[in-house]
């Protein structure tokens, strides 16, 4: 049957979408590989390798051995004094948690949120994989979008990649609590956790410093803000019509107003205060990066404080 000129014109244009797409997940990798080979290579390593160990075997308790490492069960069991060995762990997870919600699309430099948020995600996967450790994804907006268990291999990072990118979500709210409660449940050992989210949140922040509170304990968390200039401070061109890209809820604001200016960045400058207090208070490292800006002296930085503290 032949094709008609719509069915004809849909095709063209999805091969077009996708062959852009693809396009862009190519360049985005070639962009996070040169920045791991730049100025990644090893920081992830140093800082990540051997920070934990493996059980191996119990065998007797000789003169010498550390008494904290004694098996009182096989002990009891047997009567005689047995001890736990343990080996290095050299095979991390790395698990990035990234947040599709509606209002990661919001942008005014160069890129959008979202996309700060997959170029960053795709530096920290392609620096496991050069390790040789299990990458995983988890997407979420208020409810768990996609979630793509830990593997190895360099497909892997085009995969993250692609889908950090370019996934529709079906939700546009966000609910990192619920998020924090699926990583929870779905990972049996530990893991280097990357939160990756722009914590646009709506009065969670004390829940939130407990579901982090209580991830740190099982997993190393590290929380990732990525944020937009505009969002800090608004410039004065008139009237405008502001969209809540996760609620809908529409309001007017006159930024030619300084009042009107003055409040919304002390609003913004109360709800940062917020979330750092939250993170802060939960243990977890904490970073923050703004899209259309040099990110990468900020996570080399966090790189070496981390390592100084080994």
């Amino acid at each position: 049957m032949a094709k008609s000129k719509r069915q004809i014109a849909e095709e063209e244009e999805n091969e077009a979408r996708v062959s852009d797409i693809m396009g862009r997940v190519r360049r985005m990798d070639i962009r996070t590989t040169r920045l791991v080979d730049d100025h990644l290579a090893g920081s992830y390593a140093s800082v990540f390798k051997g920070r934990g160990m493996d059980f191996d075997r119990v065998r007797n308790y000789v003169p010498g051995d550390d008494v904290r490492t004694i098996d009182w069960n096989v002990t009891a069991r047997t009567g005689e004094p047995f001890i736990k060995t343990f080996t290095e762990e050299r095979e991390l997870t790395m698990i990035l948690m990234i947040d599709v919600s509606a209002s990661s699309d919001f942008g005014t430099s160069k890129s959008s949120k979202r996309e700060l948020q997959t170029e960053i995600g795709g530096v920290l996967a392609a620096s496991a994989i050069r390790n040789r450790d299990k990458v995983g994804l988890v997407l979420f907006s208020d409810d768990v979008e996609l979630y793509i268990p830990p593997v190895k291999g360099r497909s892997n990072i085009l995969r993250v990649i692609r889908e950090a990118l370019f996934f529709q979500p079906s939700g546009r709210g966000t609910n990192i609590n619920g998020a924090l409660d699926f990583v929870n449940r779905v990972l049996q050992r530990r893991a280097v956790v990357f939160l990756i989210s722009d914590f646009r949140l709506h009065g969670e922040e004390k829940e939130l410093q407990h579901k982090l509170s209580v991830t740190g304990k099982h997993h190393d968390v590290i929380a990732v803000a990525v944020n937009d200039p505009l969002e800090a401070e608004l410039p004065d061109v008139g009237v405008l019509r502001i969209e809540d890209a996760e609620t809908g809820e529409m309001v007017q604001i006159d930024t030619g107003s300084a009042k009107v200016r003055e409040s919304y960045r002390l609003e913004a400058v109360h709800r940062r205060e917020r979330i750092t207090t939250a993170v802060r208070r939960s243990g977890v490292d904490f970073l923050e990066f703004a899209a259309g800006r040099d990110w990468v002296p900020a996570l080399m930085g966090f790189f070496n404080k981390r390592r100084a503290r080994k």
